[in-house]
């Protein structure tokens, strides 16, 4: 019977299966058997050989049961796998082992001030590094350290110095976060930024919006999201919702070898498509609002330029809607339809309620008791009525702008109101918190 231990790595699990040998066939202790087999099951991105090439074990090596820890924990180390456990027989003197792996959530990477190289160049030289490497990453490990340290070789490389850095960030260009990985100190500026859609290059308000960005340190993040908050509504407004913006490019000219200029030339590709026009929407979810009282709320009707802006200030209307009923919660997911021969679009909207919440307390600091009695006396809703988040912020505005609505003419000082909605959704209500500074 193979002897059971315990692993001292509390996220590494390890079950040893029980199997019959001679008894001369001793599992690996202390002492070392050749390792005959090595395998690795439940893994789904990584291959069985990816996973045993971290490990660092190769058949035909003297393995101890240390040996098999030490790969487990290498697993775990690299940030790869959620969860390692392994089991191992011995057998004719000779090791077979197995690990049983769960991957880790990836995010995709993304390589902020980079223009010495191109995306697939620096992506080259960290699966050289690291095999395993599709473009993601997980949020952090020694898998995440390697990457890193490849994009450092390949910059020394090109006798580029200076201290990298990885942080986990909310996704720019899309959902989700990215692992970005960027190089600290770098000099460099945008210089111009130019796109190949004439209309822009044309266009007053776009050469207004440049200066927001011409003179910044070159950051492809500063540079999508200029994309993301300046140029894409240009794009919305007149019905080109799938308007492809980028990525952006960096073109220099003249020998690749030498220096890079301080100032960075930007171009931007743009694939502006088809304009669409508004077909019709269905919706389901909404128990108290009428699909005719939600399509009201989004303006646009049935043959108009669908203008991407309106649609998205159409559905932050409609969760307004929904916590003006108490629905503070309420989410809307919107899924378009596209009619390539029309060039029309539909929706089909999901509304996710949630719970409807009723009116708790008010918790107010920072003010006197006769100021606390006035703004209980102007608070417009009862303890136990539906909450109504409208209310909410008009009073909110009042005290912004207009105190003396709330207060009349009791002397009170303040600079800003801090304001926070407490929910309780095991009880449905929700309590006021007020700070007044």
């Amino acid at each position: 019977m193979i002897p059971r231990f315990q692993t001292r790595l509390g996220t590494v699990l390890l079950f040893l299966v029980p199997v019959g040998f001679p008894a001369s066939a001793q599992a690996p202790d202390a002492t070392s058997s050749p390792l005959r087999e090595i395998h690795a099951v439940g893994e789904k991105l990584l291959t069985e050989a990816h996973v045993v090439a971290i490990t660092g074990l190769t058949p035909g090596a003297q393995v101890s049961k240390n040996d098999l820890q030490s790969a487990a924990d290498k697993l775990v180390q690299s940030g790869l796998f959620a969860k390692v456990s392994y089991n191992f027989q011995t057998k004719l003197a000779s090791v077979f082992v197995t690990f049983h792996v769960e991957e880790s959530p990836r995010i995709p990477v993304y390589f902020d001030n980079f223009p010495w190289f191109t995306d697939s160049a620096m992506s080259d030289a960290i699966r050289a590094k690291c095999p395993f490497f599709d473009g993601t990453l997980p949020e952090a490990g020694a898998a995440v350290d390697q990457a890193v340290d490849a994009v450092k070789e390949l910059l020394a490389s090109r006798g580029v110095q200076g201290s990298l850095e990885h942080t986990v960030i909310a996704n720019p260009t899309g959902e989700g976060n990215v692992q970005k990985i960027r190089i600290d100190g770098a000099a460099l500026q945008i210089a111009k930024l130019e796109f190949s859609d004439p209309a822009l290059t044309a266009s007053k308000a776009v050469q207004q919006h440049l200066s927001e960005i011409l003179g910044k340190p070159y950051s492809r993040m500063t540079i999508d999201l200029f994309l993301a908050e300046a140029i894409k509504p240009i794009y919305l407004q007149q019905g080109f919702l799938r308007a492809k913006l980028g990525p952006a490019e960096v073109r220099l000219a003249g020998d690749p070898n030498q220096k890079l200029p301080s100032q960075i030339p930007v171009y931007v590709p743009v694939v502006p498509g088809d304009i669409y026009r508004w077909q019709e929407i269905r919706w389901t979810g909404n128990t108290l609002v009428s699909e005719f009282a939600l399509s009201a709320l989004l303006g646009i009707k049935h043959g108009d330029v669908a203008d991407g802006m309106q649609i998205e200030a159409g559905w932050d209307r409609v969760r307004e809607e929904c916590a003006h009923r108490g629905y503070l919660e309420a989410k809307v997911d919107p899924a378009p339809a596209y009619d390539e021969h029309t060039h029309t679009v539909s929706y089909s909207v999901t509304i996710h309620e949630g719970p409807q919440y009723r009116f708790g307390k008010m918790i107010l600091t920072g003010i006197s008791p006769a100021a606390e009695r006035k703004l209980h006396a102007a608070w417009p809703i009862a303890a136990g009525d539906v909450f109504d988040k409208a209310k909410f912020e008009e009073l909110l505005a009042k005290l912004q702008t207009h105190q003396e609505q709330v207060f009349g003419e009791l002397p009170l000082h303040y600079d800003n109101v801090g304001h926070w909605l407490q929910t309780d959704a095991s009880k449905g209500t929700v309590d006021v918190l007020l700070d007044f500074k």
